[in-house]
């Protein structure tokens, strides 16, 4: 069995200023309450590789991997995989872009499934990133709205 989930959120911003928030991989840890650390390995073209660490959980395990994206900005898409899958079998990510008349909405789709030998099964693993990605989303945005707001002001 596999997991897949599907979450997106409206942005009160436009396109640009949500793409370039959003792929700016550096400012991460800035954007996303998860993220500890990100580390840029390579970049070659619209392709870049990065490790991803994470804050410790509940039980003071810290998580991290190497991740590979490619960015279509003529497309506003961008495809994501993690390489070091981890406690993954696979898995694959997709963020999507749509401008409207109120603003971006940004969805996230990932497909995955977990290791036989991992710590949570598919369901479960659905659950918390359907749970993280509605707090993860509603963070992205607040932060972008407050930047719009501020560009605005300038």
């Amino acid at each position: 069995m596999a997991g897949h989930t599907d979450n997106e959120v409206m942005i009160k911003a436009p396109f640009d200023l949500v793409w370039d928030m959003t792929n700016d991989l550096e400012n991460w840890p800035q954007l996303f309450s998860e993220y500890a650390s990100v580390e840029v390995l390579q970049r070659n073209g619209d392709t870049t590789t990065f490790r991803l660490t994470m804050h410790p959980d509940e039980d003071g395990k810290v998580w991290s991997w190497v991740s590979e994206r490619e960015t279509a900005r003529d497309v506003r898409t961008v495809w994501a995989r993690r390489v070091e899958p981890g406690p993954f079998a696979y898995m694959n990510i997709r963020w999507e872009y749509e401008e409207e008349a109120e603003g971006t909405r940004m969805r996230w789709t990932q497909d995955f499934e977990m290791r036989p030998d991992a710590p949570v099964d598919d369901p479960t693993m659905t659950d918390h990133i359907n749970r993280n990605s509605r707090i993860q989303l509603d963070l992205i945005r607040d932060k972008i709205e407050q930047r719009a707001r501020e560009t605005v002001g300038a």
